[in-house]
């Protein structure tokens, strides 16, 4: 495992840690193009060919759309303790994100007569991409669809690639039904985000898609932005746990390893003044290591020896500075006094406070949203909210005595910026 004296790296090093994994997407990119108009012409026919080709599922047009029977088999197949944890997430879920509507329309008074404002709408429709080549992601479906639905996207598309017998995988079915949308469509990768972004015979055109896949999908998004909204940027996982000498080291371990096994490329570092609260989790580590699977202990050891470790600093005052460099999409903060703390984070994805929420609970049932800014783009980004599914417009009203006190002012302001119709609205009104 990495141990980094941060104070003991130079300027290229740190760079390169803060920067983690950048791939050259360039090769992806003039695949996903040749797709892209394959499917801009040949719609259904071009989606099945590829689903066929790239998931070796056989589907006709027909079968693209999955059916209300369908889905609910899928959820009947899963087990009652799976389907109790899926309403259980759901419901805290839309909590969550039912406390973060704004208000529908506001208004307030710059001066006497003068009213402005926002109106708040949905955006007409979205679709919601549930990835499938590392596992099956009912948690993502939940996370995508209920912040839509409650802000009251009238139309919510789904799409997610099929299993080789061009079928949906049982527990993202019964998420859908959980969450309560049921225009699915069995097509992933790149087909399916040209299939959304210009619309083909069977699938619909959309006005935003959002949701993680892999480097196709992320080089899909890049050509197509501007043809639809590809939502925030989404890279591989990451999380920094910064700790102290009060945290206890096998939990600071177990939750280290948390998204260290998402794949190789992701980043996962315990920041700690403590240096032998580092020992101890280096030794923590290597015991539980033997539990995992041979894949998923693959990726762990990948990460720590390669985006990830533990970075020594010199006090908990640095340990923080650090966090804000790097900017993580997952952090935990395992401190004497994470309250305090808290106000001094500035760039992180999602802050969970203390020694009892580990990432697990907030990638899947918590309640906030666990589709996050990766890569740095914390310090910019936002999670998913219901943000993402709204839009805003300005509303101004202005009364006869209103426009009597700023109507000069604005003519001066049309007149300074060369604006001659823009006077002449008001001075000869």
């Amino acid at each position: 495992m990495n141990i980094y004296q941060w104070n003991n790296m130079d300027i290229n090093a740190k760079a390169s840690l803060l920067r983690r994994a950048e791939k050259d997407i360039s090769e992806q990119m003039e695949v996903a193009l040749g797709i892209i108009n394959e499917v801009k012409k040949g719609g259904d026919e071009a989606v099945c060919r590829f689903t066929e080709k790239f998931d070796g599922a056989h589907l006709t047009p027909q079968s693209l759309r999955v059916t209300e029977e369908e889905i609910d088999e899928g959820y009947e197949r899963i087990g009652d303790a799976f389907k109790e944890t899926l309403w259980f997430a759901a419901k805290n879920i839309r909590t969550f994100h039912t406390r973060q509507m704004p208000e529908p329309l506001w208004f307030t008074e710059t001066v006497p007569g003068v009213m402005v404002g926002e109106q708040t709408n949905p955006i007409p429709d979205v679709c919601i991409y549930v990835p499938r080549g590392k596992g099956s992601f009912p948690s993502v479906l939940l996370m995508l669809a209920i912040p839509a639905i409650v802000a009251k996207v009238p139309r919510i598309v789904v799409v997610t690639p099929p299993n080789s017998q061009g079928k949906l995988d049982d527990s993202v079915l019964a998420a859908a039904k959980v969450a309560g949308v049921s225009e699915i469509y069995k097509a992933g990768g790149v087909q399916a985000v040209a299939a959304v972004a210009y619309g083909t015979q069977t699938i619909p055109r959309c006005s935003k898609i959002i949701g993680p896949g892999n480097s196709y999908v992320t080089a899909a998004k890049r050509i197509l932005n501007g043809v639809l909204d590809v939502g925030p940027p989404a890279g591989p996982s990451e999380a920094i746990i910064l700790a102290d000498e009060t945290a206890d080291a096998k939990k600071a371990a177990l939750d280290l390893m948390i998204e260290a096994e998402h794949g190789p490329d992701s980043a996962s570092l315990l920041v700690t003044h403590v240096a032998e609260l580092a020992e101890q989790v280096k030794k923590i580590i290597e015991k539980q290591l033997p539990k995992l699977s041979e894949k998923r202990r693959s990726f762990v050891n990948t990460v720590f020896n390669n985006y990830g470790g533990i970075i020594l600093t010199q006090s908990l005052e640095e340990s923080i500075d650090v966090v804000n460099q790097y900017g993580p999409e997952h952090m935990e903060l395992m401190v004497k006094d994470p309250w305090g703390i808290l106000p001094r984070i500035k760039n992180a994805g999602e802050i969970l406070l203390g020694h009892n929420a580990p990432i697990t609970l907030a990638n899947f049932l918590l309640g906030p949203n666990a589709i996050l800014p990766t890569g740095g783009s914390a310090k910019t980004y936002s999670s998913v909210s219901v943000f993402d599914f709204i839009k805003r417009s300005s509303v101004g009203y202005v009364t006869e005595e209103g426009y009597q006190k700023v109507k000069d002012m604005a003519a001066l302001f049309a007149r300074e910026e060369g604006f001659e119709t823009h006077a002449l609205a008001i001075e000869d009104r």
